[in-house]
């Protein structure tokens, strides 16, 4: 008899039938599981940009189902507490610890509240000082940090309204806060009236407005009301003192930037007409500036509802957009216009142009640039220097400029390269503070060349290193003018080390780990390149010494190298009887077969095991292949999804024929499994090979005709390749799956495409054709799970789907 098992809020779990009632609560997995599911994890660390100051953050625990369950409200896309104008998923910290990264002398806040949850920990400019958030039993408190005096303390008795966007802000000079609070005489909100006052309608006059399939989007005008209310903030100018004063009137904030200098203000407030079809990002809004004592400058744009941006990736909105300050001046604005209206389908030499208007912004917009493709982001150093970078979502290219913003006709192309080509990535670019405290270029001149010529100027970049031998992080320097690239630092064998800080001075930081030692951080001497430890964090997994963890690479059947990180139980040793194993994987697209032939991953980090990490089963006597390789290329004028299937069938069969090839893997005793795009990949291997005993296929989509206007990387809408859309539909093939599959789904899922009706409706082709499968629906539970309960409750599901139809197969 097929069952289908529902959790229910509360702590019981029912059965569909009575007569298979087996289960009566909230399950924990083994021991074996459970003990590594409750290790400790190392804290959060973040740097100060001078690299004097580290610190510890340390996460809370994970909430109960209670917890979870409370009531919450969606509303344009978004989750929040009703309780306390607060988004209703958020993570926090529990403590701050800072550390002295010269002397090694590690402080504790004072005066913290009685259990901390902390958030949106935030460096002054000069960086004394920290500003949090402090989630309390009557609302979200602002909370400031001396780290002179190690004190903290609550900087006012009003409290903030968290629900959308950056929740404050400090001025430049360091004084005093801008932050958004709960109206002080909001009104209480009167209950919904339950019978409806007229029909709900919604028109188009003929204009195109493909959307993806968006998740609690406002449904009704109680919505309406109910976004008024919980989402319009009070800005209020807070000194360290804890005196506030209002600034402007009421309003639904999107950003607000302080210009460098602290003269203006840059803000972007929500306006009606609210949309039902979008989210909140896509709703009307007026960008203007403001002076510091609150007068209207200039209203700059006011932004339509964008419900009808032109299909495909690099599609943008007509008009400007993208307003922000450079970074290297008191108070000159820049911001982005697209000269194809957007649409990327349209013919254009020039896709975008970069505009800068200096204060008091009456002057004619002066051009700063051209973008042959689509603006990405600027990096500004000074009126000599700036670092443009542009991007093409359709072929995956990137560019990236040396241009001056003093002369719009110098521009120099330092690389041109597809952003999927891991070998190829330069890494993200250094900066350092300047006299505003914002972050600029980090740069070096030739000392002697100077004068002469001025565009002998050097860069530095951090990447990740990827390469044949897996990743190496390193430190970079290159030259703008010459293209010259000197390795200042790389990562070596049998290490992970990753540079996190650098300032061309006499030190840097380092975190470094191997493939069975924690993560740690250390400080570099440069002169004479001695390390001294800083951190000390234990080894959560005392329990996993003796188990092997390999990077493996092979080909599939088309000669593309894939690769994967595999994991053999303590013991196990060569001539042992092959084991049953666990495969979790999550596909990608590419659109050139020499990127997605790259090694991924590194075989010398330590394996952090996340709360719903495959890894557990090597406590179980599996063999588990992570981060499996699952390519989907498409190269040329071919779209990856084209034969998606197919690919990921020749993916499947090089993993599989590898492991048993290796001795590891018992080719009768295999599953699959995974999360979202991973699950989806799961139920499509199930419809159309016989290669798995069992599949495990977690918050997935399964009938593509329900996003109809595309997912993932797919432009194209149904209409458009309908073939490809039923062909990539797990749905349209249930009557084809012979092998066991377990769907478990959040209840309250939140994710662009799937709706937990897919798992729902996908069981029930399954159970109709008569299948092997379980369908578990987590209560209260997003796309990815939080709660305690749910989630051990989740590995036990797994665990005994894969003891009985892989391992006692």
């Amino acid at each position: 008899m097929k069952r289908i098992i529902i959790l229910l809020t509360g702590l019981t779990l029912i059965s569909s039938f009575a007569s298979a009632q087996d289960i009566q609560a909230y399950q924990k997995p083994p021991q074996s599981i459970l003990s590594l599911f409750e290790s400790p994890v190392s804290p959060v660390v973040r740097i100060s940009t001078d690299g004097e100051w580290m610190l510890l953050l340390e996460m809370e625990d994970l909430p109960s189902i209670a917890e979870l369950s409370q009531p919450e409200l969606h509303l344009a896309g978004q989750r929040i507490n009703p309780a306390n104008n607060g988004p209703s998923r958020s993570t926090a910290y529990k403590s701050i610890k800072i550390l002295a990264v010269s002397t090694g002398t590690e402080y504790t806040l004072s005066g913290l509240p009685d259990e901390p949850r902390l958030s949106e920990i935030t460096w002054s400019p000069d960086e004394s000082k920290l500003a949090f958030l402090h989630n309390g039993p009557k609302g979200i408190e602002l909370w400031v940090a001396d780290l002179k005096s190690f004190r903290a303390n609550r900087l006012s008795i009003f409290y903030i309204n968290n629900t959308y966007g950056n929740s404050f802000i400090w001025n430049p000079d360091g004084k005093s806060i801008l932050a958004k609070f709960v109206p002080d005489d909001r009104a209480a909100l009167s209950a919904q009236n339950i019978s409806p006052h007229a029909p709900l309608i919604q028109e188009n006059t003929g204009k195109s407005a493909p959307v993806p399939t968006y998740q609690d989007l406002l449904k009704n005008p109680y919505d309406e009301k109910l976004f008024d209310h919980y989402f319009t903030s009070q800005l209020k100018q807070v000194n360290l003192e804890g005196q506030s004063a209002n600034f402007l009137q009421p309003a639904i904030i999107r950003s607000m930037e302080y210009s460098p200098d602290g003269k203006y203000l840059l803000m972007a407030n929500i306006t009606r007409p609210y949309s039902y079809q979008v989210p909140i990002n896509a709703f009307p809004f007026t960008t203007s500036i403001f002076d510091e004592g609150g007068k209207l400058v200039k209203k700059l744009h006011e932004a339509p509802l964008a419900e009808n941006i032109p299909a495909g990736f690099d599609g943008v909105p007509k008009g400007p957009r993208a307003f922000g300050w450079r970074a290297d001046k008191g108070a000159v604005l820049y911001w982005v216009e697209a000269l194809d209206n957007g649409n990327p389908a349209q013919q254009a030499t020039i896709r975008d142009i970069v505009y800068t208007q200096p204060a008091p912004f009456n002057q004619y917009p002066l051009k700063l640039a051209d973008c042959y493709f689509r603006f990405n982001s600027i990096v500004w150093g000074d009126d000599k220097v700036a670092i443009l970078t542009e991007r093409w979502w359709k072929t995956r290219f990137e560019r990236r400029s040396f241009i001056k913003p003093s002369n719009v006709n110098f521009r120099v192309n330092l690389y041109d390269r597809y952003f999927e080509d891991g070998y190829g990535d330069p890494g993200v670019i250094l900066t350092r503070k300047n006299e505003f405290n914002r972050n600029v270029l980090l740069t070096e001149f030739n000392a002697l060349k100077r004068i002469s010529d001025p565009d002998n100027v050097n860069i530095f970049t951090i990447s990740d290193g990827a390469s044949p031998e897996g990743d190496r992080p390193f430190l970079q320097k290159f030259n703008i003018k010459t293209k010259l690239m000197d390795t200042l630092f790389r990562s070596v064998s049998p290490y992970y080390e990753r540079p996190l800080f650098f300032n061309n001075g006499k030190f840097m930081i380092n975190s470094r780990e191997t493939s069975d030692t924690v993560q740690n951080y250390f400080r570099i001497n440069l002169e004479d390149k001695s390390y001294t430890r800083l951190t000390n964090f234990k080894d959560p997994y005392p329990e996993l010494k003796g188990v092997k963890k390999r990077q493996i690479s092979y080909k599939r059947l088309d000669g593309i190298t894939l690769s994967g990180t595999l994991y053999l139980p303590a013991g196990f040793k060569t001539g042992d009887p092959p084991l049953p194993i666990l495969i979790w994987a999550y596909p990608r697209e590419f659109k050139t077969v020499a990127a997605a032939g790259q090694t991924k991953g590194s075989p010398h980090k330590f394996s952090i095991i996340g709360k719903a990490s495959p890894v557990y089963w090597i406590t179980r006597g599996y063999a588990v292949l992570d981060n499996a390789d699952m390519p989907v290329v498409g190269e040329s004028n071919t779209e990856p999804n084209d034969t998606f299937v197919e690919q990921i069938r020749y993916n499947a069969e090089a993993a599989i024929n590898h492991l048993v090839e290796m001795g590891v893997a018992d080719r009768k005793r295999i599953a699959i499994g995974g999360h979202s795009y991973g699950a989806f990949m799961t139920a499509n291997l199930l419809a159309h090979t016989d290669l798995f005993a069992a599949g495990i296929a977690r918050s997935g989509a399964y009938n593509r005709s329900l996003t109809p206007f595309g997912f993932q990387a797919e432009e194209r809408t149904f209409w458009q390749a309908p073939a490809v859309y039923t062909r990539m539909s797990p749905f349209a093939y249930a009557n084809k799956i012979k092998t066991p599959i377990l769907l478990i789904h959040g209840q309250a899922d939140n994710n662009t495409g799937t709706f937990p009706m897919q798992s729902e409706r996908f069981y029930t082709a399954l159970k109709g054709h008569g299948a092997t499968a379980r369908l578990v629906l987590l209560p209260s539970e997003s796309h990815a799970y939080r709660a305690k309960e749910s989630l051990m409750h989740m590995l036990w599901e797994m665990d005994r789907w894969l003891e009985k139809y892989v391992k006692n197969k």
